[in-house]
C-alpha cells in the first residue's frame, strides 16, 4: 500500500487532481478513447472542480461512477446528479458518460444492458475510489448481501448490491473491474479512516471491502 500524506486538504485534492489529469492526458496520448471512474459522495467536490477545467481531449473521455444508488438522476440521493453539477461541467461536459441507472423499480433486470454500454470502455484507464469508515469501497460493503459474489474473480462487471448500511438498492463495479484498473488512487481525509485503511491492508477482502484493491493503489490522504 502506498500512502502520500498531505499537510492539508486543499493541497490534497488540487494534487490528485492534477494526477488524475495527468494520468488521463497519457492514456489519451497512447489511445482513441481513456476510461475516468470516480466515486459519488461530496468529499471528491473539489477534485471534481479542478478537473473539470483541465485542458483534456474530452470528447475522447468516457466517465463512469464506481457504483450509483437505484434512485432517479432529480433525486438529491443521485450520485450522477453529483457528477453532472461538479464534475461534467466546462471543459469536461464533452466527456460521455456511461450510466449506471435506468428508470426502473429495481436494478436487477437491467444489469446486462448497463453492463453492455460499460464492457467496451473497460480496462479503466483512471480510478478514484473513495473509503468508508466500515472499509467499504464502491458499493461493496461489508455483509452486503451479494458481496461474495461481487468479489470473485469471475464476477460479472455490474452486479446488484443491498446492504444495511448502503440504504437505497445499489448497482457496482465489481472486484475485477476494479482490480483491472490501469491507474488506481483512493481519497480519504481524517484520522478515521486512516486507521480504517490501515486496518483493512491486514484484513480479507470478504471483511475489508477496500482490500481488494489496496495492493495496486495510491492512498491520498489528509487528517
Amino acid at each position: 500500500m502506498n500512502l502520500i500524506e498531505y499537510p492539508d486538504r486543499d493541497l490534497l485534492m488540487l494534487d490528485l487532481a492534477d494526477r488524475l489529469a495527468s494520468e488521463l492526458a497519457d492514456s489519451l496520448r497512447r489511445k482513441e478513447s481513456a476510461t475516468l471512474s470516480v466515486p459519488g459522495g461530496t468529499t471528491p467536490g473539489p477534485v471534481f472542480d479542478v478537473l473539470s477545467e483541465q485542458k483534456l481531449a474530452w470528447d475522447r473521455t468516457f466517465v463512469v461512477l464506481n457504483d450509483e444508488r437505484w434512485v432517479p438522476e432529480d433525486s438529491p440521493r443521485s450520485n450522477t446528479r453529483l457528477l453532472r453539477e461538479r464534475l461534467l461541467v466546462s471543459a469536461a461536459s464533452a466527456a460521455k458518460l456511461i450510466p449506471l441507472y435506468a428508470p426502473a423499480e429495481a436494478p436487477e433486470g437491467h444489469l446486462e444492458a448497463l453492463a453492455e454500454g460499460l464492457v467496451p470502455h473497460l480496462p479503466i484507464s483512471v480510478l478514484l475510489l473513495g473509503m468508508g469508515t466500515d472499509m467499504h469501497t464502491a458499493s461493496l460493503f461489508p455483509g452486503a448481501d451479494n458481496l461474495a459474489a461481487a468479489l470473485d474473480d469471475d464476477a460479472p462487471p455490474l452486479m446488484a448490491m443491498r446492504a444495511e448500511a448502503a440504504g437505497e438498492p445499489r448497482v457496482t463495479l465489481t472486484a475485477p473491474v476494479l482490480k483491472g484498473a490501469i491507474s488506481t488512487h483512493v481519497l480519504i481525509t481524517g484520522a478515521e479512516k486512516r486507521e480504517a485503511v490501515e486496518r483493512a491492508a491486514k484484513l480479507k477482502p470478504i471483511e475489508a471491502p477496500i482490500a481488494c484493491v489496496l495492493g495496486q493503489a495510491t492512498i491520498h490522504w489528509a487528517e
